[in-house]
Order: structure tokens, then sequence, then C-alpha cells
């Protein structure tokens, strides 16, 4: 196959980077299940293989086409997004100063706060979609990560990753970004500037809701990532081979996917945002005047991406109660999966919660557009205030 560095994403999922089975020459590879591997006569170990929690050939396929897709130094697979997140902060030491987002996946919010605090981690949320607060919060020497996430669940605010980028090398810290809704489709943040990108692989990259797993990816190994891969290794949060395998497969349609997603997702947006009478406000990056807009256009391409948010006019009651109505939309939590999925997020995280009372989040699937604007329309209809 040609070098992946001169092709289009789609060519690098369609064909999994091309990759051909050596004893069968099969297109699609086998799935091993050994967890343990055949030391040489000598007692070496010239096959690379110790044991499958952190030599799982099962891993090298997904592991290889993700971090061509980023355009990366190496990717780890990790047995989901959370495990993959946190062995960003496990591989800092207690003391070590981190920044994340006001606005960002809830339960890597509660973690950070609750186990990653408690263990000595000094802990500093801030508005990352405002640059001044960033480099206010910032401690030269002290300040060893700085995480955004972008767009930022539930209420899908951007950061711009190149300026974050520079203000946290400048400082002397890493930037890492949960790119897990822009995808490597539409954004790639270690060109511009991040040192690691993770995503949540249960989503969007395996795209058909059967797989939990999570993966980091690195611009450049150095000791920080070395600490990384040593976490993944002693705590022992890895995939299993099956669900690497099934990884793999989603990976092959993940263009496909994530187009289709943002189309129907910026058609749903634009109708509700219309002066709907029963939407207070649509919350979406690809609307001109949904602040962070401008810096969405610049750093992602082909696309919003296909989450957004909407503020229904009566409150939480009338919120949950279109929730309720829905035919074709699941309620369910998750997202990028092929089924359009609703939730009351407000519910799911509970007090303390940025989500206002009246949002709904909607994951945006592969289902007709009309079909969803329709459900959705006659949800809120029927959820009406009398």
């Amino acid at each position: 196959m040609p070098d992946p560095r001169s092709l289009h994403p789609d060519s690098i999922a369609a064909q999994a980077l091309g990759q051909v089975d050596a004893a069968t020459r099969a297109i699609i590879p086998p799935l091993h299940t050994s967890t343990t591997f055949v030391r040489d006569p000598d007692n070496q170990y010239r096959s690379g293989r110790v044991y499958a929690r952190a030599d799982n050939p099962a891993f090298d396929a997904p592991e290889a086409v993700i971090n061509a897709l980023e355009g990366g130094h190496q990717a780890l697979l990790f047995a989901s997004g959370m495990a993959a997140a946190t062995a960003c902060f496990q591989a800092l030491a207690p003391g070590d100063h981190v920044i994340a987002p006001r606005v960002m996946y809830w339960s890597l919010r509660n973690w950070l706060l609750g186990f990653a605090a408690g263990w000595g981690l000094d802990v500093q949320l801030v508005d990352m979609t405002d640059p001044a607060a960033l480099r206010a919060a910032l401690r030269p020497g002290r300040t060893k990560l700085v995480w955004i996430e972008t767009p930022a669940n539930p209420l899908w605010s951007v950061t711009d990753i190149a300026d974050a980028a520079a203000a946290a090398h400048a400082a002397g810290a890493l930037l890492a970004v949960d790119s897990t809704v822009a995808t490597p489709v539409l954004t790639r943040p270690l060109a511009l500037g991040a040192d690691v990108v993770m995503h949540a692989a249960t989503k969007y990259l395996n795209g058909h809701s059967d797989v939990v797993a999570g993966v980091l990816v690195t611009r450049a190994d150095s000791e920080y990532w070395q600490r990384v891969r040593k976490v993944r290794a002693q705590v022992g949060g890895t995939l299993g081979s099956f669900e690497a395998w099934l990884l793999l497969r989603g990976l092959r349609t993940l263009p496909l996917r994530v187009r289709a997603a943002c189309a129907a997702a910026q058609r749903i947006a634009e109708h509700f945002a219309a002066d709907h009478p029963h939407v207070l406000e649509v919350l979406y990056p690809g609307l001109p005047g949904f602040p962070g807009h401008d810096v969405a256009r610049r750093q992602m391409e082909g696309g919003f991406g296909g989450m957004l948010s909407l503020r229904v006019r009566g409150g939480e009651a009338a919120a949950i109660a279109t929730a309720a109505h829905v035919g074709l939309w699941k309620r369910a939590t998750s997202l990028g999966g092929t089924e359009s999925l609703i939730e009351h997020r407000a519910s799911v995280e509970g007090p303390g919660t940025p989500a206002p009372p009246d949002l709904l989040r909607l994951s945006v699937g592969l289902e007709h557009v009309d079909d969803l604007i329709e459900d959705l329309a006659r949800a809120l209809e029927k959820a009406r205030p009398a």
C-alpha cells in the first residue's frame, strides 16, 4: 500500500492500511486470542511478545490504523475511553498541577475531582473557550498537563487547539485533547500542536454500539509516553482480542459514517434553530451564531460533528416529556453509533452538572434525516405544556 501520509482518510480506513495476513493472504486479519507467547530456547523473546496484557497482536492493526489517521508516532488501545484518559493523569506524579475544562465528559471530570485530587494531583478547572483564562491558570514549571475536550460534551463548546498548545508549551506543559466527537476525520489535534490525542473508541471509531474501548495517540516518543505505556501494562486497562477485532471492522467505515452524521446534524440544527416554537436554543458548532463557530471552522474540516443539544421551552419537565414521546430516536446514553440517541443529560450527570435542566443531548445516527426531524418535531409538539 502507498505511504499512508499520501492517502486520504477514506483510503486508510477502508483498507485498514491494506494489511494482508502473511500466513493465509486474507484481507481480514485473523483473531488472536492467545494470552501468552513462547520463549526462545535461549530464554529470549525475539518475537517481542511476552504476555497479552501489553503485547497482544490483536492490537497491532487497529492501533496502526488509528495512528495513521491521526498522523501520530504511536497509538495504544485501552479497555475504555476512561482507561485511556485516566492513564494520561496516572503517568504524572502527586503534586503535579493539571488543568482541565469546566465543561467536559462528566465521568472524567468526577474522576479528576475525586480520585485524582485525592491521589495528590493539583486539579484546576477553567473555561477553555477563553484563552486568557487558560493562560492565567498556567503555572510555569508546575503545570504538567493541560487537558481539553473539543467539541465539549454536552454544550459542544469549542477550544482553539493550536492556541492551547502554544500556551501549554510556553509554560512547559503538555497538551492532551479528547477528540472523541470530532474524530480524526474532522480534526487532527497532533497537527495543530497537541502532544496526545484521546478517543473514547466506543463511540465513532467503532460506531456500532457493541464495543467499549479507548485509545491514545502520541505525536512523539517521550519519557512521559513511556510512563503512559507502563500504566497500561501495569494497571491492566487493556482491551480484549475480539473487541480489538471488532474495532478494526468499525474503523473501515469511519469517514462515511462521520460525514453522514455531520450532514444530518447540520440539517437538524438548522431546522430547529429557525424560530421553532418549542425550542429555546440549539447548541451546535455548525451554526454561524454559535460561540466558537469561527474556531470550529478553522480546525474542523468537512463538518462540525454528529452531536448537538436542544434546550426545550417549558423547562425540565418539557425536555423529559419530549424524550418520552420520541419513536425513532432511542432514549439511551452514548454517542457515535448508527442509531440516533436522545437523553436528558442533567438527569444523567446529577448535581453540579453544567447542563441546563431543559437540555436534551442528541447523537445523530444514520437514519434518514427527514424521519429524524419529523419524529423529534412530533415529540416536541406532544410534550408542550398545556
